[in-house]
């Protein structure tokens, strides 16, 4: 039975790390328990931890302990390079321990950096057939021909195959994307057909380095800038002539490099960088040791927006030299690029023959990472169109860029262009405005249709028609009347507008489904072993039986939507029939409503809360029960309970909380929190679309 795959190369920069995070994403969707071992790192510092194992445990929070996910370093290898026997067993005997408490197990070879290649290669290919792992080779294709790679791609493969060592595919990373459809014809054509064959082109977000990366490979100092570190640099130019002729050098994601006595290429290049006339500068670069004059300095320091500047002590030719020869890692504070590693591998490795060839277990049930993995694989499917009216705060722009980045969603912000455009600047966003829809409400040229709908719609209300213009400038009513005429599918506000100022224009236009008389909302619990709906949190104070009754008919309906089968527990002070109170009765009220109403669900309640998830506790106080100890859908009886509950477990698990969203409405309107983080955001507007589907 397969339980492991080793992902190998026998040339440096092959960019596997693009594959082992794509490999472990794709596992941690069929199953929780996934392990990660690197027999071999680089680690050159032993005080440091090597950056891209560091990245791997980190970024999908693996189980395993740093120390027990690699057996030497490079150096130490080398050193017992006579002993090879010796460090075979050692590798094998940390990696059975490994292996003994997951599904699965990804195994990345060395990098091949230095010397000593020919011998990492022989390890490599003693490993993984030691280790009974079948290999998926990687090859880069930068700087190579069609040809070149090609010969590279065979003669790993047979050289695999001398040793006796099961391959299950060739991977050419990094290849031209013009010649992309050859290089997988021409591999087709000469290998085995039941090899997997994947062509991945080269990418410039994962190939280009940070500003970060560049300052630490320079050894630079920062003086301006440092909160934008993590600018990617696509290109970079040497600011050695005159200025006018310098601007026409001005493209994307550009570094700067000139000495620091050049004030006329630093004020422009700050300049260009604040114009809407030019694209985005990355950073600056000072060399020879020589920094701006101090009534310079003043004035970079009064700018609103300043972009990194770096001085570093050598020369500018030496600088550059040195700057072409980075090669940028995947590391553990640049999601971004882990996020694009992922996305890559998911568009051009044929995930469905590769599950085919290693999966050979499955999980029942549902992990926090399948459900997320699967929530934004459902959005995906059927793309729709989202609002958000807070569109100048900054974690609204930067989960749009997320968004975007992932083709998820189709986005419109509401807000000044000029004011959004500007943010995104100073940001450092990779962000395309022409890629999104911006509205200023007042501006917009469907204000005046808008208005008029929104007096007919309320003038039985006293709603006159200078009422409903000066309603329409707020962005909320905007947001909404662009779902209410389906301009937009849904909306998501809350960041900055209070819940009320959010979901008071929904209320009184877009109103609830037909049958639902109360607006209600669930959090999607990510615990550490499963995905659990709670509801009510943060919408009604204290619901009656029947709204109790229609908030658990919702949170079921919500939750078979979303993948999860409904098991509903009613929760109260106490369990089943023992409890007294007004409280309890209206619990046990609601249940009776629900179980009259539709029958076919399973619900439990009044029921404790260790009742309804311990399955010891279930079983002791409810015996029998389908719900108690196993219940995935949790209705508190009051936003004071609900409202703390979640926050207690998710600040003690450390549990995503997803949400809230709500339900009984005609179509989709979310709330966020005001204290919301860009994930918060990039997750609500993923499940708002969703909800835009009406999947089944």
């Amino acid at each position: 039975m397969t339980k492991n795959i080793f992902i190998a190369s026998a040339e440096p920069y092959t960019g596997k790390s693009v594959i082992a995070f794509g490999m472990i994403n794709m596992l941690l969707t069929k199953t929780k328990k996934v392990g990660y071992f690197k027999p071999i790192i680089a680690q050159d510092d032993p005080n440091e931890k090597d950056q891209h194992v560091e990245a791997m445990l980190d970024y999908f929070s693996l189980p395993v302990k740093y120390e027990d996910a690699f057996a030497f370093t490079r150096q130490d290898m080398l050193h017992q390079a006579e002993n090879s026997g010796e460090i075979i067993n050692t590798i094998i005997s940390k990696y059975k321990k490994l292996e003994d408490n997951y599904d699965f197990t990804v195994i990345e070879g060395s990098d091949f950096l230095g010397e000593g290649m020919a011998f990492e290669f022989e390890s490599n290919a003693l490993m993984a057939k030691n280790l009974g792992a079948p290999v998926l080779i990687v090859v880069s294709g930068k700087n190579k021909s069609a040809s070149q790679l090609f010969k590279t791609a065979i003669n790993i493969y047979r050289n695999f195959l001398l040793r006796d060592v099961q391959v299950l595919g060739v991977v050419a990373n990094m290849v031209n994307p013009e010649e992309a459809d050859r290089i997988k014809q021409a591999l087709t054509n000469q290998l085995p057909p039941e090899l997997l064959i994947s062509v991945i082109p080269i990418e410039n977000g994962l190939q280009s380095p940070t500003m970060k990366e560049i300052t630490a490979a320079l050894d630079a100092e920062v003086l301006f800038g440092a909160d934008l570190m993590d600018n990617q640099v696509d290109n970079f130019v040497t600011g050695a002539m005159m200025l006018p002729n310098f601007l026409r050098h001005i493209k994307d994601n550009l570094l700067i490099v000139t000495p620091g006595d050049r004030g006329d290429i630093i004020i422009g290049s700050l300049q260009a960088n604040l114009s809407a006339n030019y694209p985005k500068v990355a950073g600056i670069v000072l060399t020879a040791g020589s920094l701006p004059d101090e009534p310079m300095i003043r004035l970079i320091e009064g700018l609103q927006t300043i972009i990194p500047i770096v001085s570093v002590q050598k020369g500018t030719f030496e600088t550059t030299t040195a700057i072409g020869a980075i090669h940028s890692k995947i590391t553990i504070d640049n999601k971004k690029k882990i996020a694009l590693a992922i996305e890559l591998f998911e568009k051009y490795v044929d995930l469905k023959a590769l599950d085919d060839k290693i999966i050979t277990f499955s999980y029942q049930g549902i992990t926090p990472h399948m459900f997320q993995y699967q929530l934004v694989k459902w959005a995906k499917s059927e793309k729709k169109h989202i609002v958000l009216p807070e569109g100048n705060d900054e974690r609204i722009l930067k989960a749009v860029e997320k968004l975007i980045t992932q083709d998820i969603v189709n986005i419109t912000l509401l807000g000044d262009p000029i004011e959004i455009g500007t943010s995104i600047k100073r940001l450092g966003l990779n962000l395309d405005v022409n890629s999104i829809n911006i509205h200023n409400p007042a501006l917009s040229e469907k204000y005046d249709n808008y208005v008029e709908t929104l007096y007919e719609l309320r003038k039985a209300k006293n709603v006159n028609m200078e009422m409903a213009r000066d309603m329409m400038t707020d962005v909320s009513y905007f947001g909404t009347m662009m779902v209410y005429k389906g301009d937009a599918d849904g909306m998501v506000s809350g960041a900055v507008h209070t819940t009320q100022h959010t979901i008071r224009p929904a209320l009184q236009f877009v109103k609830t489904k037909p049958g639902v008389s109360v607006v209600s909302s669930i959090f999607f619990m990510c615990l550490p072993e499963r995905v659990a709906i709670f509801g009510d949190c943060a919408v009604n104070p204290n619901p009656t039986a029947q709204q109790l009754a229609e908030i658990a008919i919702s949170s079921a309906e919500s939750s078979s939507k979303f993948g999860i089968e409904p098991r509903i527990a009613m929760l109260s002070y106490s369990s089943g029939t023992s409890g007294e109170g007004e409280d309890v009765e209206r619990v046990r009220e609601a249940t009776a409503i629900v179980k009259a109403r539709h029958p076919e669900l399973k619900i439990e309640g009044p029921i404790q809360y260790d009742a309804a998830v311990d399955p010891l506790v279930g079983k002791q106080k409810l015996p029998g029960s389908e719900v108690a100890g196993r219940a995935s859908v949790l209705i508190f009886p009051d936003l004071n309970t609900g409202n703390n509950t979640y926050k207690a477990v998710q600040r003690e698990t450390g549990a995503l909380a997803i949400g809230p969203m709500l339900q009984g409405l005609n179509k989709p309107i979310n709330d966020l929190s005001r204290g919301c983080t860009v994930d918060d955001i990039f997750n609500t507007v993923v499940i708002t679309a969703i909800q835009c589907q009406d999947i089944k």
